[in-house]
């Protein structure tokens, strides 16, 4: 490609990412005027102010970019935006005390997607060093069985607070969940023809290569297991028969995997009281739907007052709904932006795997297949876990919807993985390792 069209080309992505940027915006902040005015009956400045810092980091976001990697991928960072501008709205609506610590990780999870994007000059560390990484993610979340709290005061200890910082707390599992993918990438880059040679000479020879790998996602598997962390640990089975799937050819390693997937839920649902509760609220929550399933069974209720149009933002019963601001934000979509806000949000996250995937079928290395297949997989896997489980299609997994649910550590790696995307769709001479 000679410099005039390649300049040429550069400077149609930046406007195409610009003007989708622009639409994204007129969205979020009409949105953000309709629910001040929905809740104060005038503009106030505590309703527009956090979707003025957004706009003012998404518009940091495009400068960067088209400065620094013209040739990236220009319908990624929309995308992305529409998610975090949307998830803004609905903090405030949703819960309007958390409104403030979502920015502030907003800011921070915007610093670390562009610096993954733009810093590296390639990926040969993340892929050299895969035990490392991988074992210092299992050491941290092994750190939350003795240090670990939940800042709410009940439930599961998942959380480790950060020294020196009062009242601010990450969650390791998040952290895992990129560091396993960059571990299985980096596997199967370096062993994935081997495995997909082995299959002649039977199980045996398969297992000679598979071993290690089979040792440290053990590791991974048992300690979420124990932490009862089963959403992320169903997550990271998924993302190990997806990639695995993709190194070997072989479909019945997808069949035993869902088989395996199927005997561990049976097991689960004996040994623990939450997944027999899930189980049961997801099979028949009415006889218990003002005590245990009462969460499941007001989803259903906002589900089913939002119709069509919805109720339009600020006007409906989301907050019945607990700890709507996390688990159940695609609920409270569902009541106010109705059927078309919901498939809408789903559009969102298919157009987000199909360019994840575009760019894993387009890549030149097997690593960054397998990086970003993995990514992608991880994403959209638990954007479907979660709004199948508000919707009742599936039992609820304990699983936020990435970008938009209220929390930190998820929004930073949920920002890093974004930001690899970014990395790996930029020229080819600058993913080429």
């Amino acid at each position: 490609m000679s410099t005039f069209a390649l300049e040429e080309a550069q400077e149609q992505n930046g406007r195409r990412q610009a003007l989708l940027l622009l639409i994204v915006a007129a969205f979020v902040l009409v949105n953000a005027i309709a629910l001040s005015l929905a809740v104060d009956g005038a503009l106030r400045w505590r309703h527009l102010w956090a979707p003025g810092v957004w706009l003012l980091l998404m518009g940091a976001a495009h400068l960067f970019l088209h400065r620094f990697k013209p040739q990236r991928d220009p319908y990624i960072l929309p995308l992305v935006a529409l998610l975090t501008g949307w998830g803004l709205v609905l903090i405030d609506r949703l819960a309007a005390n958390f409104l403030a610590r979502q920015v502030i990780w907003l800011v921070l999870g915007t610093a670390v997607l562009l610096a993954v994007t733009i810093l590296p000059h390639n990926l040969r560390l993340l892929r050299r060093y895969r035990y490392t990484w991988l074992t210092g993610g299992l050491l941290l979340l092994a750190a939350t069985l003795i240090f670990g709290v939940n800042p709410s005061g009940y439930g599961a200890a998942l959380w480790l607070p950060i020294p020196f910082i009062g009242q601010v707390y990450f969650q390791p599992s998040e952290l895992l969940k990129l560091l396993l993918i960059v571990f299985l990438a980096s596997y199967f880059d370096e062993r994935g023809a081997m495995l997909a040679m082995s299959r002649q000479k039977g199980w045996r020879g398969v297992m000679t290569y598979l071993s290690p790998l089979l040792l440290m996602w053990g590791f991974c598997m048992v300690l979420l297991v124990w932490q009862r962390d089963l959403g992320a640990a169903t997550l990271f089975f998924i993302v190990f028969l997806a990639l695995l799937y993709m190194a070997t050819g072989d479909g019945r390693y997808v069949l035993a995997g869902g088989g395996l997937l199927l005997l561990a839920g049976i097991f689960a649902y004996f040994a623990f009281d939450l997944v027999a509760l899930r189980v049961d609220a997801w099979w028949n929550p009415w006889p218990d739907a003002d005590d245990r399933a009462f969460q499941i069974v007001q989803s259903l209720y906002a589900l089913a007052a939002g119709g069509i149009l919805g109720q339009g933002v600020g006007q409906g019963f989301p907050t019945y709904i607990p700890v709507v601001h996390s688990d159940f934000v695609f609920a409270a979509i569902a009541e106010e932006w109705g059927l078309i806000g919901s498939l809408s949000m789903v559009l969102v996250f298919l157009l987000l795997a199909y360019r994840g995937m575009r760019l894993a079928l387009l890549a030149r290395r097997p690593f960054q297949r397998y990086l970003a297949a993995g990514i992608t997989i991880l994403i959209s896997a638990q954007a479907l876990l979660i709004m199948a489980g508000v919707t009742k299609l599936l039992p609820l997994t304990g699983v936020t919807l990435p970008l938009i649910s209220y929390g930190g550590s998820s929004m930073l790696i949920s920002s890093a993985m974004v930001g690899l995307l970014l990395y790996m769709s930029g020229a080819a001479s600058e993913i080429g390792q």
